[in-house]
């Protein structure tokens, strides 16, 4: 016996490909609009749960095509709120996406994976130590903001507010799948979800070419940059990125992403003890907050990984550089770690 051809997977066809494949079967072209909007408006992974369809057209469909939907492993729920799941992919790879309810804010962010695993090993993270499997399908970072939603509705009675693309991997380095799920977020019904462009932020640890190619692309979400040191020397030190993606560099793509865009730039910047959290740093940031765009600047406190050499600034250092950071000019927010009882904070996505 020969090998079995395997499915290919519907969604990863384009709207018009499907319509070709309908017509070849005798199917009037509107189906494929029907399909369309069971899988991207209403987030169907059963083709049997497509009731608007003839039973035989979804026999065809199970014959032909996969849908390979996530599979939820593993619930954890902080003290705090949080939620962390494991979810398991069509070929047993497993990553992680986090709900983050903040309620006195009517504020519900899910954080997603764009990878399994990540390549760039940050000394600080625990995601880097895995290295990179493969990168994640457009469909399958959709998945995550689907369930996650499904998740906060059941948990909160109200679904996510935000995305944010922070999770495990580099969202830069699956360029394609990155623009590909945000298209799908942002799409209006009947192609899409509807989602606002700007509810979206897309975290990198600074691809500068990829940085202008976002400007190019005419990107609308809001762009977080992983920093976590203002010079060069102490980059480098933990992340390797920077040795190809200098911070003049970085800078110069900064501007042009914004001048091309106008859209909002965020620095993420963890702050470690003795290492990036004097005032000498603080000055050094301030002059990279001085560019030709404006920037806020989230501190975040440092969320312990095995066998790291860091720890995190005690309150009173972490306080006092972000006052100082305000007190000449920078907007600036410090922000509490969330979810750091069950792993799910900032740089510990590690399949534990």
């Amino acid at each position: 016996m020969g090998e079995v051809t395997p499915k290919r997977n519907i969604r990863t066809c384009s709207l018009p490909e499907l319509e070709a494949t309908l017509l070849e079967w005798g199917e009037p072209k509107f189906r494929a609009k029907q399909i369309w909007e069971w899988m991207w408006v209403k987030a169907t992974t059963d083709f049997d749960a497509m009731s608007n369809l003839s039973k035989a057209l979804r026999i065809r469909l199970k014959e032909t095509f996969s849908l390979n939907p996530l599979y939820g492993n593993k619930i954890q729920h902080s003290a705090d709120g949080t939620i962390k799941t494991q979810w398991i992919t069509h070929d047993e790879h497993r990553i992680e996406s986090v709900l983050i309810p903040v309620q006195s804010d009517d504020r519900y962010t899910v954080c997603v994976s764009t990878q399994v695993g990540c390549s760039l090993t940050c000394k600080f993270c625990a995601t880097g130590r895995m290295g990179r499997k493969r990168n994640l399908e457009g469909f399958e970072i959709f998945d995550q903001v689907v369930l996650v939603d499904q998740q906060c509705r059941e948990a909160f009675g109200r679904g996510i507010t935000n995305v944010v693309y922070m999770g495990m991997g580099e969202p830069l380095l699956n360029y394609a799948q990155t623009m590909k799920s945000i298209e799908l977020l942002t799409t209006p019904p009947p192609s899409g979800l509807g989602m606002s462009a700007r509810r979206i932020t897309v975290s990198t640890a600074g691809i500068a070419k990829m940085i202008r190619k976002l400007a190019d692309d005419g990107f609308r979400s809001n762009l977080a940059i992983s920093l976590h040191a203002a010079d060069d020397a102490k980059r480098n030190e933990i992340m390797p990125i920077n040795e190809t993606n200098n911070l003049e560099v970085l800078m110069e793509a900064l501007e042009y992403f914004y001048q091309e865009t106008g859209g909002r730039i965020s620095y993420e910047y963890i702050a470690f003890q003795n290492f990036n959290d004097s005032i000498a740093d603080a000055n050094r940031l301030i002059q990279l907050c001085r560019r030709r765009f404006p920037v806020r600047v989230n501190i975040i406190e440092y969320n312990p990984i095995d066998g790291s050499e860091f720890t995190k600034s005690g309150d009173i250092q972490l306080n006092a550089f972000g006052k100082h950071l305000a007190d000449h000019g920078v907007t600036v927010t410090v922000r509490r770690s969330r979810g750091k009882d069950i792993d799910a904070a900032c740089g510990q996505l590690a399949n534990k």
